[in-house]
C-alpha cells in the first residue's frame, strides 16, 4: 500500500483554500467600501454645498467615519489572514521540503547539496503575507468600479474602460519583457550561491594553494551574468512602471478636466467632477499596484515552481511492518552500484556473505569502489542491480528511522555539527548519559573530551570549539558506536590518528568484537589487520580475494594458506560465487 507525502505543495493549498475564499469575501466589502469616500464628496457636493445644513454634513461625516474604520479593520483582518495562512502553509510544508531537499542533496552524493527549497518556500510564505498579492484579489472587482464610473457619466466609463485595458496592455507587456529574464536571473543566482559555498567549505585549500583570486575571477563572471540580467529586467520593468504610474496620474487629471467640461456643459454636478478622478484612480489602483510588484510575483511563481517539482519527485513512501532489531548477518549479491548521476558502473557484480558477529576488513588500491561497498552495505547509494541483505531482509526496505539505531557508520570525512560533544554522540536524539559515555570508552575517547573547555557539554562547530581532524574522527568513532548497533561500517577510521589513536582503535575493534557486533573495517593501514577475522580485498570494483585473515593474506603474499583443524587443504576464494560461509570449532569463519 503507497502512501504519498501528506503535505505536498498543492494538498497544503488545498488545506488553505478556505481561507483565501475568506480573504476574497473580505475583499469584496474592502472595495465595496473604497466608494465611500467618492460617494460622501457627492453627498458634501449635492446636499451640504446646496441645503447648507451643517446637521446633515455632521450625519454624513459620522456615517463616513465609521465605514472608514470598517473598512480598515476589513484590510487589517485580510492582512492578519493572509499572515495566518502564510505561516500555516510553512508548517504543513517545511518538513517535507526539508526531507525533499535533503533527499535531492543524498541523491547526488552531496553535489547538489543546498537549502535552496527552503528558501524558496519562506520567499513563497513572505509573498503570500505582502501587499502585492491583495492587487490580485482586488482586481477583479475592476468592473464594478467602472459600471459606477458608466453611472456617473457614459464618457467617465468609456475613458476607465479604455484607461484598463491600456494598463492591462502594459502588465502583459511587462510579463514578456520581464518575466523570462527575471526567471534566467534566479536562476544564474541559486547556482552562484551555490559555488560560493562549495568554495568557502575549502577555505584552507584554496588558501593554501593561492586559488583565492582564480576562483574569484570565475565567481565574479557568473556574478556579473546576474547582474547583467537583473539590470535589464529591471530596466525593462522600470520602464513599464513608470509608464504605467505616468499614464495614471495623466488620466486622472484628464478626466478632472473631462468632469469641468461636462459641469460646465450642465452634464454633471460639480461633485462629480472630483469624484469621477478620485474613483478612476481607485478602479486603475490595483492593476497598477501588479505591474509594481510584478518583480516579486515572478520569483514567487518561480518559487512555486521549484517546490511543486522538487515536491512532485518526491516519491511516495509505502508502508512498511516494523522489522525485528537486526543481529548482523549481512549478505550481498550481485550487486551493480553506480555514483549519483553517473551511469558507469563502481562495484560490478559483487556477491560475498558475512555472518553476523564477524570483522571484515576491506582492502585494496585506491578506486578500487571500498567507499562506494561501504555506501552500499549502509543503503545510502540504492543499486542499479542486485541487493544487500540484512538479516535477510533487503537494506533498502527497512524503515531507516527504525533500522538508523542500530547502524554505526564512520564515513572518511568527518562531519560533526553544531552542538556538543554529547549532542553528537547521541546523534541528537535525547542523550543518554550512560550511552554517550560508554560509546566514547569503547572508541577511546573519554579521557580526551574530559580535557575539552566544558567536556561533554563542550560546543562544536562555527559558534563553539574547533576540533582537530583526529579528535573529529575519535568522536565520530563514538558516535558510530552509540547504542551498540549490530553493524558497523568504518570506512578509513585511523586515517588521521596518531599512535595514541591508534591502540584506541585496535581496542575499540577488540570491544566491538565482545558485543557480537558485525564491523566492516576499510583501511589501508597493516597495523590493525592482526584485529581482523576476515579481509575483502577489491580491485576495479570487483572482489578479488574473499575469505579468512590469514588464507587472503598467504595468498596476497604467494604463500601456501593454511590448513583449517578440522578439514583438508582449503583454497583460497579467489571467486566469490565459489564463497560457502561457515563456522568452525573456534567460532572463526571460513570460506
Amino acid at each position: 500500500m503507497q502512501s504519498t507525502p501528506e503535505n505536498s505543495l498543492k494538498n497544503a493549498l488545498k488545506v488553505c483554500r478556505d481561507s483565501f475564499v475568506f480573504v476574497g469575501f473580505f475583499s469584496f466589502f474592502i472595495n465595496a467600501l473604497m466608494l465611500v469616500p467618492t460617494f460622501y464628496m457627492l453627498q458634501v457636493y449635492g446636499r451640504v454645498m446646496t441645503s447648507g445644513s451643517l446637521t446633515t454634513l455632521a450625519m454624513l461625516t459620522l456615517i463616513m467615519i465609521g465605514l472608514v474604520i470598517t473598512l480598515g479593520s476589513l484590510e487589517w483582518i485580510r492582512s492578519r489572514i493572509m499572515v495566518r495562512v502564510s505561516t500555516r502553509l510553512d508548517v504543513l510544508l517545511s518538513r517535507q521540503v526539508y526531507k525533499a531537499s535533503f533527499k535531492r542533496a543524498l541523491d547526488s552524493g552531496g553535489m547538489d547539496a543546498s537549502a535552496q527549497s527552503l528558501n524558496d518556500l519562506t520567499g513563497l510564505r513572505q509573498f503570500l503575507s505582502s501587499s502585492g498579492l491583495f492587487a490580485f484579489f482586488d482586481a477583479p472587482w475592476l468592473p464594478i468600479y467602472i459600471a459606477v464610473m458608466f453611472l456617473f457619466h457614459p464618457w467617465f466609463g468609456w475613458v476607465a474602460t479604455g484607461s484598463a485595458l491600456l494598463l492591462i496592455v502594459l502588465a502583459f507587456v511587462n510579463e514578456k519583457l520581464t518575466g523570462p529574464v527575471l526567471a534566467q536571473a534566479n536562476k544564474e543566482h541559486i547556482g552562484a550561491t551555490l559555488y560560493t559555498t562549495k568554495n568557502l567549505r575549502n577555505a584552507e585549500v584554496i588558501e593554501s594553494m593561492g586559488m583565492l583570486e582564480t576562483l574569484m575571477d570565475r565567481w565574479g563572471r557568473r556574478q556579473r551574468s546576474v547582474l547583467l540580467l537583473q539590470s535589464l529586467a529591471s530596466d525593462r520593468g522600470g520602464l513599464v512602471t513608470t509608464l504605467s504610474r505616468t499614464f495614471r496620474l495623466l488620466v486622472q487629471s484628464l478626466v478632472l478636466g473631462l468632469g469641468a467640461y461636462l459641469a460646465v456643459d450642465h452634464q454633471v454636478g460639480a461633485g462629480l467632477v472630483f469624484a469621477g478622478a478620485v474613483l478612476l484612480g481607485r478602479a486603475l489602483a490595483p492593476i497598477d499596484l501588479m505591474i509594481g510588484s510584478w518583480k516579486g510575483f515572478i520569483a514567487a511563481r518561480s518559487q512555486y515552481n521549484r517546490l511543486n517539482d522538487i515536491l512532485g519527485k518526491q516519491q511516495a513512501q509505502p508502508e512498511r511492518l516494523s522489522l525485528p532489531a537486526p543481529e548482523g548477518q549481512v549478505q550481498v549479491e550481485n550487486l551493480v552500484v553506480t555514483a549519483p548521476g553517473s551511469k558507469t558502473p563502481i562495484l560490478k557484480n559483487i556477491s560475498f556473505s558475512v555472518p553476523a558477529g564477524c570483522v571484515v576488513g576491506i582492502i585494496g588500491p585506491s578506486a578500487s569502489g571500498k567507499s562506494t561497498l561501504a555506501r552500499a552495505l549502509i543503503g545510502v547509494w540504492p543499486p542499479q542491480h542486485g541487493v544487500v541483505r540484512l538479516d535477510g531482509a533487503d537494506i533498502s526496505t527497512w524503515d531507516k528511522h527504525e533500522l538508523g539505531p542500530h547502524i554505526g557508520y564512520l564515513p572518511q570525512d568527518i562531519e560533526l555539527f553544531e552542538g556538543s560533544v554529547g549532542e553528537n554522540i547521541a546523534r541528537f536524539a535525547e542523550i543518554d548519559s550512560a550511552k554517550v559515555i560508554q560509546a566514547a570508552r569503547t572508541a577511546g575517547v573519554h579521557e580526551m573530551i574530559l580535557l575539552l573547555p566544558d567536556g561533554y557539554d563542550t560546543v562544536i562547530g562555527s559558534e563553539g570549539v574547533m576540533l582537530s581532524a583526529g579528535q573529529r574522527q575519535r568522536i565520530g568513532l563514538a558516535r558510530a558506536l552509540y547504542g551498540n548497533p549490530r553493524l558497523i561500517i568504518l570506512d578509513e577510521p585511523n586515517s588521521n590518528l596518531d599512535e595514541v589513536g591508534d591502540r584506541a582503535l585496535a581496542a575499540a575493534i577488540q570491544q566491538i568484537k565482545h558485543t557480537g557486533a558485525t564491523l566492516f573495517v576499510i583501511t589501508h593501514r597493516t597495523n590493525i589487520v592482526s584485529q581482523l577475522d576476515r579481509l575483502l580485498v577489491m580491485k576495479a570494483g570487483v572482489v578479488g580475494l574473499y575469505g579468512p585473515r590469514e588464507e587472503v593474506l598467504a595468498e596476497l603474499s604467494g604463500q601456501q594458506p593454511p590448513v583449517p583443524k578440522h578439514a583438508g587443504p582449503v583454497p583460497v576464494a579467489t571467486n566469490v560465487a565459489s564463497i560457502d560461509a561457515r563456522k568452525d570449532d573456534g567460532g572463526e569463519s571460513y570460506a
